[in-house]
């Protein structure tokens, strides 16, 4: 999956807070995790579906310090988190959350796992908790860009309540779910 990316106007802005479930916390993702991350991200396999190659611990610090600097746009939020598993980074999720005035509160979601960890449930684990925490900031929908051939995104999506729409976005379908966030 790809960066989620966002275009829009006025919301007051979102912050990553952290998000505990049985097995893992997502603590909100800083310039401080580049290192930790760089190994979990180090596998050219991870890139397969979303294009691109490992970065290095430098490349994620200048990218994390800058999603921590927010959006350029004043009402979308960028919200990181590396989920951890006992004390250890296993991966990271994201919502890039946007406010359409007079519309829905919408947000999407992307996810990655370090190799290693892949097949344990984590980015389900973890997308199913974002998704839980969005809602409860009052955002109604959730979409996520997951390309054909990557089936393990696809039931990541589906264990958040995600459906595949008839969109397509640069080669990968448009998956979204209406959550139950008040009006």
């Amino acid at each position: 999956m790809r960066r989620p990316q966002g275009r829009v106007a006025a919301m007051p802005t979102l912050h990553a807070a952290a998000i505990t479930t049985p097995r893992l916390v997502l603590e909100p993702l800083t310039p401080g995790h580049a290192e930790e991350m760089a190994g979990v991200l180090a596998d050219p396999g991870l890139y397969t579906h979303i294009g691109g190659e490992p970065p290095t611990a430098a490349d994620l610090r200048r990218r994390y310090t800058a999603w921590a600097a927010g959006a350029p746009d004043p009402g979308t939020s960028w919200c990181n988190w590396a989920v951890t598993a006992g004390g250890r980074a296993v991966g990271t999720v994201q919502a890039t959350v946007e406010e359409h005035p007079g519309a829905e509160t919408r947000a999407a979601l992307a996810w990655i796992t370090g190799a290693p960890w892949q097949g344990r449930g984590y980015a389900a684990e973890a997308a199913r908790a974002l998704a839980q925490w969005l809602a409860g900031q009052g955002v109604h929908r959730l979409s996520a860009a997951v390309h054909p051939a990557n089936t393990a995104s696809e039931r990541i999506a589906r264990a958040c309540g995600m459906r595949p729409t008839g969109r397509w976005e640069e080669g990968e379908r448009i998956w979204e779910r209406r959550t139950t966030a008040p009006a």
